[in-house]
């Protein structure tokens, strides 16, 4: 018997795993009563419910309309408002979807596009980008508070600001991978840069025309935008409409004009609109009424979106916002009885009233490509910046570097940057192929903005006082203080991440939810039956499947590759069952309130988002040969990315409002059995090691930002430095070696440089290698310093950086 027992927990298990129909259900109770010798009643009671599940017009009378009454009254399910339908229905579903399937296919998953730099964009970037980058440092564009006029002059002649724009409008047809790996190698070098040609060509007049203009409207505006003629920028927010871009208040009223016309007379105050102080084009939303219904469209079409030219009477440029020092345009715009032609709408008349559309659209792909790849140039280049410091700064006679304290922020910039650039590429292949992934893109914008914001800190932790002293020499403060930017435009992190992600997304990434609420909307009592029991049969198969795999730490799933990654599929797989069953949970739990649980929303957000980014580190791996020099950089940004996974999942039964009888276990389990952990100190101290170390694996974390030869700019001024003082350790550690063994007195390598040139330890070369490296790196790691009377803001430091020091030390050498 207990054998028997065992038999039939087996198939109940492995029936739930799979997820069997409800027939074969029926079958496996049938069989289970006929072991057991089951009393009739218990076969009359299993046939009847048997009976009624599995015929459909029963199972609706019986069970269904019930359920979608009580649904109904108790509003288990969310209502969806139209500006809320409008954001669901734009963009499409991509690889979201299968981890709220909870059964994630990963061969789809990691044979997605990963695209590649091609020699036509990597001219590009070896030539104008190279060259417009050379043409300007950050503290000149600081000082002078804006791009110098060459540079503006450059941009416009090599067609930066159209570089999305197509070959036949004059523009550089660029794919999104192209206009991505432009922009980080752009914010490698400044981030004035990507806020000056980011708008131009992300959510902007081009985009918008791209997309929804009609033939004129292209023909007459795309040329001059290409060739920067035209300067545009778009007008959304204000001041009581900034994240809820629903509720702007600007007005637009239709009417015909003495000539028979129709015109818009607009009236609108708007706020934070970058380049909108040097506009010329102005993208603007608006709603649109119109009482006399001359547009055929009802008195009141809703939001709408228009070109208007910035010297049209009544509009007001005339003062410029300052964020946070920052020095790119931004401005408040306003406009009192603006008079346009009806035909300025953009798509003309038939797009009147579309405009929140076309904004969800354009904001779906645009958050997904501009904030990735503005991030990513920001974490390489800080990458790139600390470990040359932590190399040619010394402290108790070792570089920093070599220090387990430094060590550790260092492998957190080393591992989310290979995990960012692994998400920014997976990600514009999808939007190169067509998909306009919602979900994904405002994934995208909250994450890369965050974990930049992450890196820049660290770095600054690292750097110390050379990190907060402004200047020529500083790299890093001007970025510190740009943070908060991009992280509160278009749509603030706070919003983006309690209900853009998930709130949003379950309701359009969801297999069964989105439908279930149409059908309840609709009373279609055929189709939210079919709905709700495949839904209830799609839990239960989540169920069983996150208690196997729980049990099993996920080792019943099943890998699509062999070897040192096949691990992390298996946990992937496990945390996705878990999010999907407690999606469900959730769901049924709160109903249609979940949305205004923003912390519950923002932590299931939080897993989803990094699914994602494990997934894309993944596939990054295999999509660039799976190369054994990188394992340290997967296994770290994995084994964070879990770690942050199971952070989310111990908020969330830490705070559901269950009985502590329910939920104490529920939390201790998830303890005692984690799905991941922080990453190994061993891995962390790898990273540390390459970023460190001049040479094709630090080159490779690091590829495609701007890198300056002139040891007179700060950035190549460290790269000298670093690289003769990795050339010189070799030469200490011999000193080092010989003092330890007897050939020469104790004492610190430095002092013992002469006695070990006599004892022909080291060579005259060689000495004048320790001489170069110590010049160059007391040199490297100076700060600017000022006269008394020096305006901090506009003028260059004086000549002061440079202590006596450097020059005993040119003398020795």
């Amino acid at each position: 018997m207990l054998y028997l027992l065992i038999a039939l927990l087996l198939v109940l298990l492995l029936l739930g795993y799979i997820s069997v129909p409800l027939w074969l259900w029926s079958l496996y109770f049938a069989a289970v009563l006929a072991v057991f010798h089951a009393p009739i009643w218990s076969w009359i009671f299993l046939g009847t419910v048997a009976v009624v599940l599995n015929i459909p017009l029963l199972r609706q009378v019986i069970f269904t309309l019930p359920i979608m009454r009580g649904m109904t009254a108790l509003k288990l399910l969310p209502t969806i408002s139209e500006t809320e339908q409008a954001a669901i229905a734009a963009g499409t579903v991509w690889v979201e979807q299968e981890f709220f399937a909870g059964k994630p296919n990963f061969q789809r998953l990691i044979s997605e596009p990963y695209p590649e730099v091609t020699p036509e964009l990597q001219a590009f970037l070896d030539g104008p980008v190279e060259q417009v980058c050379s043409m300007a440092t950050d503290w000149e564009i600081y000082s002078q508070k804006d791009l110098p006029a060459q540079v503006w002059g450059y941009l416009k002649q090599a067609r930066f600001l159209g570089m999305m724009i197509p070959l036949e409008y004059g523009g550089l047809g660029f794919s999104h991978l192209a206009y991505s790996t432009v922009m980080a190698k752009l914010a490698s070098r400044s981030f004035i840069y990507t806020a000056t040609v980011g708008v131009t060509n992300s959510l902007g007049p081009a985009k918008l025309l791209l997309n929804y203009g009609t033939a004129a409207q292209k023909d007459e505006y795309l040329p001059r935008l290409a060739r920067g003629e035209a300067i545009p920028c778009f007008a959304l927010t204000e001041p009581l409409a900034g994240s809820d871009a629903a509720s702007i208040t600007a007005q637009g009223t239709v009417f015909r004009g003495e000539d028979g016309q129709l015109y818009l007379r607009l009236n609108f105050c708007k706020r934070y609109i970058t380049l909108g102080t040097i506009a010329t084009l102005i993208g603007l939303a608006f709603q649109l009424s119109d009482p006399d219904n001359l547009l055929g469209k009802g008195k009141e079409p809703g939001i709408t979106c228009a070109l208007i030219p910035a010297d049209t009477p009544g509009v007001k440029i005339d003062q410029r916002h300052d964020p946070m020092g920052v020095p790119f345009y931004n401005s408040p715009i306003a406009g009192q009885d603006v008079v346009i032609p009806a035909a300025q709408i953009i798509g003309g008349i038939e797009q009147a009233g579309q405009g929140w559309k076309m904004l969800m659209q354009s904001l779906a792909a645009g958050r997904g490509i501009s904030f990735p790849a503005s991030s990513t140039g920001v974490a390489k280049f800080v990458a790139r910046v600390t470990g040359d410091y932590v190399t040619v700064r010394r402290q108790f006679g070792l570089p920093i570097g070599r220090f387990e304290g430094i060590e550790e922020p260092l492998a957190r910039i080393g591992g989310l940057t290979y995990l960012m650039e692994a998400a920014r590429i997976y990600t514009c292949g999808a939007v190169d192929q067509g998909e306009k992934p919602a979900v994904v893109s405002a994934i995208a914008k909250y994450q890369f903005t965050e974990l930049a914001r992450k890196i820049v800190n660290d770095g600054m932790d690292i750097l110390g006082g050379a990190g907060i002293c402004r200047g020529p020499r500083n790299l890093l403060a001007n970025l510190y203080t740009a943070m908060p930017i991009p992280i509160t435009v278009e749509g603030s992190n706070i919003l983006t991440r309690t209900m853009m992600i998930f709130a949003q997304g379950v309701i359009r990434a969801h297999p069964y939810l989105y439908a279930e609420v149409s059908a309840l909307q609709t009373k279609d009592v055929t189709a939210f039956d079919q709905l709700l029991w495949q839904h209830i049969g799609f839990t239960i198969r989540n169920g069983f499947r996150t208690v196997l795999l729980s049990l099993s730490r996920g080792y019943l799933a099943l890998a699509p590759v062999s070897g040192a990654t096949a691990r992390y599929y298996q946990k992937l797989a496990w945390a996705a069952s878990s999010f999907a069953l407690l999606t469900d949970l959730v769901l049924i739990g709160f109903g249609g309130t979940l949305k205004r649980h923003e912390k519950l929303t923002g932590r299931l957000a939080d897993i989803l988002s990094w699914l994602y980014l494990a997934t894309a580190t993944l596939r990054r791996f295999e999509a660039e040969g799976r190369n054994p020099e990188d394992l340290a950089f997967v296994h770290w940004g994995v084994q964070y990315s879990l770690s942050q996974i199971q952070q989310g999942f111990e908020g969330i039964l830490s705070n559901l409002p269950l009985p502590a009888i329910a939920r104490l276990p529920l939390l201790g389990w998830w303890r005692l059995n984690p799905i991941g952990s922080l990453p190994a100190d061993h891995v962390g101290s790898q990273i540390a090691r390459r970023l460190q170390t001049p040479g094709s694996d630090r080159d490779r974390l690091t590829a495609g930002i701007y890198i300056p030869t002139d040891p007179d700019q700060a950035l190549g001024r460290l790269e000298q430095a670093c690289r003769l003082c990795d050339q010189a350790e070799a030469i200490r550690k011999k000193i080092k070696s010989a003092s330890r063994a007897g050939q020469l007195p104790a004492g610190k390598p430095e002092q013992l440089v002469e006695a070990a040139l006599v004892a022909g330890i080291i060579s005259k070369p060689d000495l004048e290698l320790l001489h170069a490296a110590e010049l160059a790196s007391t040199d490297a790691i100076q700060v600017d310093a000022f006269r008394r009377e020096e305006d901090l803001d506009l003028q260059p430091p004086s000549n002061l950086a440079a202590p006596a020091a450097l020059a005993a030390i040119h003398a020795m050498s």
